[in-house]
């Protein structure tokens, strides 16, 4: 972790104090537990400056006091927290196979955990059930704490109706949420601000502010779910792309396609999908559900996982490759929501597979684990109000709004 870059710096100039209340935040949010003294430091702001925003942050109950800390000489140096009680937020992801929603408190722990499977999520009756579980969220809030809730991230697919005919999907079905506002729909349902972002942009966000992107400056971010995605980080910001599928690894051609060839290239989707492992296991009537626990590299699911990432890995090589190309990466970050010993799999797989392709004249862009796993969807949702109203570069995720 670089120091020096992830070291927000406040102002002492006059007319700056929410931008500096921000900045303190910020610095303790990034650092954990700081003395007034190290906040000073690492902000660039006066000690008189840090002392009084410090008393106006805990006088707003997003601060606390902690155990002071004896030294071996002078004064006991007492550190300030966030508050996890000073703010809330609530995520929700609404995927292919199943319904998230998250509490989450300013500290961006997990408060409570609703969730919903189902085959494919029909509009008809999906904002009900999430209607129903916003009101429990509410209610486990309390009325003194529910003033605390600061908004409503949703996360979700831009094309929920899309691939109609690899998820063997009803086209009605589809077509209903064509004609669908997502954002809409659940700001009627409550009266704090709602924003909505691309379900793995938002799991990118996640990475970005609470995991490996604190210490990585630009990385492709790969999310390996029903449906294969991802996002795009340059210079510590997401990147959206006119349409907002910058980073739409899923889509990635596994070929090149070309007159006279019959068909198109398959797409990156179509192999490296948690959706092709289970149709592995349907085939062999095995319990697709495996393919999110512990049991794909049981048997008898570990002879089809292990057959899944002999072609999953070269062809997110393939995609890694071309966008270490076209990108100056730092890194590449892939998560997803499966086991974790099952990214570790695939991750062993990779490596090998990138060592086939001539890295000549590009520079080759370290692989790493996600930190975040199956809750990266909906906990980026939910990071989005909190950063919008606390943290000192707003843009940074608002710019995502499609």
């Amino acid at each position: 972790m670089t120091d020096a870059r992830l070291r927000p710096r406040g102002s002492n100039h006059v007319g700056m104090r929410q931008f500096n209340e921000r900045v303190v935040l910020q610095a303790i949010r990034l650092h954990g537990s700081l003395p007034k003294a190290e906040i000073a430091r690492l902000t660039r702001l006066t000690a008189q400056t840090v002392q009084l925003i410090i008393g106006r942050l805990e006088a707003d109950g997003l601060v606390l006091k902690q155990a002071p800390v004896r030294g071996k000489v002078g004064q006991p140096s007492v550190p300030m927290a966030l508050n996890p009680d000073g703010a809330f937020s609530i995520g929700i992801k609404i995927g292919r196979r199943s319904l998230d929603m998250l509490l989450v408190d300013f500290s961006g722990q997990v408060r409570e955990r609703l969730s919903l499977a189902y085959p494919f999520p029909d509009p008809d009756t999906l904002f009900d059930e999430i209607a129903q579980r916003m009101k429990t969220l509410r209610k486990l809030l309390g009325s003194a704490r529910a003033r605390q809730l600061h908004g409503v991230g949703i996360a979700a697919p831009l094309s929920l109706g899309g691939w109609q005919r690899l998820l063997g999907i009803e086209p009605e079905t589809a077509r209903k949420w064509a004609q669908v506002d997502i954002r809409k729909r659940v700001a009627a349902m409550t009266d704090v601000p709602v924003v909505f972002v691309k379900d793995t942009a938002a799991a990118c966000v996640a990475e970005l502010v609470a995991g490996r992107g604190r210490s990585i400056r630009s990385f492709l971010y790969v999310f390996v779910d029903t449906f294969i995605g991802g996002g795009l980080v340059i210079d510590s910001h997401l990147q959206a792309g006119v349409s907002g599928n910058a980073g739409a690894v899923g889509s990635f051609p596994l070929g090149a396609a070309r007159p006279g060839r019959s068909g198109v290239p398959q797409q990156l989707l179509s192999v490296a999908s948690l959706l092709t492992l289970e149709a592995r296991y349907g085939a062999a009537q095995l319990d697709p559900n495996a393919a999110t626990d512990e049991r794909a590299l049981a048997p008898p699911w570990q002879r089809h996982t292990t057959a899944w990432l002999k072609e999953a890995a070269p062809a997110l090589a393939l995609a890694v490759n071309s966008a270490a190309c076209l990108l100056d990466l730092d890194g590449v970050i892939v998560d997803g929501s499966f086991s974790r010993p099952l990214l570790a799999a695939l991750l062993a797989e990779l490596e090998p597979a990138l060592d086939l392709y001539d890295w000549e004249g590009v520079a080759r862009p370290v692989v790493l684990p996600g930190t975040i796993g199956s809750d990266a969807r909906a906990m980026g949702g939910a990071l989005l109000p909190l950063y919008a109203n606390f943290a000192p570069d707003r843009d940074l995720f608002l710019k995502l709004e499609i």
